[in-house]
Order: C-alpha cells, then structure tokens, then sequence
C-alpha cells in the first residue's frame, strides 16, 4: 500500500464518521497531514506507512500543537520495522497513540475500541483491577495462592489490582476462565493520557516537558540569519509585542501559532510569491477545520488580500497595528466570506 492511498483511506474514514477534513498537507516539512473535527472532537493526523519514520522532534512538535489547539495527536501507519501493525492493537511512539487502518476505521465507524496495547515485550491488556480484588476475595483466594495459579508473582497480582497494570493476553485469560468474570477494558483512542499510565511505551525518551520544533520567535544562536529571515523574525516579535504568544514550528505547514486569551491565529510569513498562495490555500484549509484565525504576514508587497480564510497583511500595516484586536478585526475583515 502506498502512503497516498493510505491516507485517503483515512480521510474516508474520517468522513464516513462525520468528521470535517482539511486538505491533505502536500507541503514539506509537515508534522501532521490531516487536521479533521468532529463536534468538540480534533484530531491531528499523521500518515506513516512505518511507524519508525516518526522523529521525536515532529512528535513533540504535534504534542504541542494538539495541546495548543485542544487536539489529539494520532498516526495511522501500516507497520513497525518488517512487521505489519495488528488489529485491535494500539501502538506508541513518543507518547502518540498510532493504530492501522482497520482498528481506526472500527473506533471511529463500528465504536468497537481496540483491547490490547503494544509493548516491547509483548502484547498486553488494561484490566479492571478494583473488579479482579473483589473476585478474589469473593473466591477467598489470597493474593500468593491467586499468583500461584495464574503463574505470576504476589506482587504482579498487586499490581494489577491496585496500580492498574496491564497484563499479558494469556493471563487475562487465565484471569478470566479461573473467576468468570470480564476483566479486559476498552482502549479509548481520544484520551491518550490514561493508557500512558499503566502501559510501557515502544522506544519512548521524549521528555513531556520539552518543547521540541516550537520555540520562541527568537532565532537559534548557532544560525545567523539572512536579511530575509531576519525581517520575518521581526514580524513575528510585532505580533509578540500586540499581546499573542507566539510559538514557531519547524515542520507544520504555517510559521506560528500566534494566541491570546481570546484567539489563536495560524500565521505564516513570507514574501509574496506562488509559493505564499499555495501555503496559504492549505492554512485556510486546515483553520476552518481548527476554528482560528489565519493570516499570512507579507515581507514587501502583496497582489492580494486574502486567499479565502487566509488574510494578507503587509508588514508596513502590520506595524500600525497597536492590539491584538487590530489584527484580528483586519482578519476577520479580509478573509472570503464560506460559500453556502
């Protein structure tokens, strides 16, 4: 299968589930390729036919961006090395919950969650640990002589009943013929935070507190900037100074994600040129998915004003602006009204 197929089957899927899909992102670099919403729901998408071609950086960089913008980061991949994902499996790499296409498409089509876990040795299951302590004790079979049968430590028993660990299919099984009770619990896809804790992640060193491809607006030390950047990097710290928090990306299709208490803006800078309008087509894209704000921060002078929801703003205007209001009333003003 190639990457291309692969990824339009997931926006059919993402459709079919009633989910609004932005442009397939065709720009590189690119931390995520989908941007689709569904009510409160969003999703960041990126297609991957081998999970191993996730960098920490892009990871990191889509932690934050979903974090930002109130998403979930997901990839849906083909395989890990040589070996294909499986279904009803969920996957991890860098924190980020990635599945195949089939798990995908039953989550989010049939609502069948996936039941095991991915982890360097082996495949597992979360169980219910409150329910698992009281069969046991209603079978009066103490914590050893439980072990003893299923073949595991007094301490793994423990552990499953009140740290929440996962275990192996197996003894879910065992666990599950021995007191006639369902033990197993659904995976949600959409809260990525609670299989975290209880499961060990595949070649997983990011550090949560690392920002990774989002910085500050100022340029790295070790990079002298050219003349052209240097000015695109003072644009970006005017938006600063109107009051947004500006966070740059090395790898989505916009520069910045410029916010404050009431907006976020998708914001790229460039001179103006085919290149600009390209971009900006997919930034308006992938804002009506998101539902912010997007602008396009022209170095020199523009032929246009917007390109659909995507506003042009020349620098000269730029820097007349004197709140974060100014800017957002000139977006709202330049943007092309959705057609019906």
């Amino acid at each position: 299968m190639s990457r291309d197929i692969l990824a339009d089957q997931t926006i059919e899927v993402l459709r079919h589930a009633g989910f609004l899909v932005s442009d397939k992102c065709d720009i590189r670099p690119r931390s995520f390729d989908i941007a689709a919403r569904r009510g409160e729901t969003l999703l960041l998408c990126k297609i991957l036919l081998n999970l191993d071609g996730l960098t920490e950086e892009t990871a990191n960089e889509m932690h934050v961006l979903s974090e930002i913008l109130g998403g979930t980061p997901l990839v849906i991949g083909e395989k890990t090395r040589d070996q294909p994902l499986e279904d009803n499996v969920i996957y991890t790499r860098y924190k980020i919950t990635a599945v195949n296409i089939q798990t995908f498409y039953d989550y989010f089509i049939e609502n069948i969650p996936p039941m095991v876990t991915a982890s360097p040795g082996g495949l597992y299951v979360p169980i219910d640990g409150s329910a698992l302590k009281e069969a046991r004790i209603e079978n009066n079979l103490s914590l050893g002589s439980l072990a003893g049968i299923v073949g595991v430590s007094r301490r793994t028993i423990s552990k499953y009943e009140d740290e929440g660990m996962h275990a192996s299919i197996d003894t879910v099984l065992i666990l599950e013929d021995l007191l006639q009770i369902e033990l197993a619990q659904p995976i949600d896809i959409l809260n990525p935070a609670a299989l975290q804790t209880a499961q060990k992640t595949i070649s997983d060193s990011s550090n949560p507190s690392k920002i990774g491809g989002i910085s500050s607006v100022a340029p790295a030390a070790e990079n002298k900037p050219t003349v052209e950047t240097a000015a695109e990097n003072e644009m970006l710290t005017y938006v600063s100074t109107l009051g947004f928090d500006v966070k740059e990306t090395a790898h989505a299709p916009f520069r910045a994600v410029s916010k404050d208490k009431n907006s976020i803006i998708l914001t790229g800078v460039s001179k103006y040129n085919a290149s600009t309008l390209k971009r900006a087509h997919l930034m308006s894209s992938i804002s009506d998915v998101l539902q912010t704000g997007s602008v396009f921060l022209i170095n020199g002078n523009s032929k246009v004003k917007s390109v659909e929801s995507t506003a042009f703003i020349e620098k000269k205007e730029l820097v007349r602006m004197s709140g974060p209001e100014d800017l957002i009333e000139t977006i709202e003003e330049r943007k092309v009204p959705e057609k019906k």
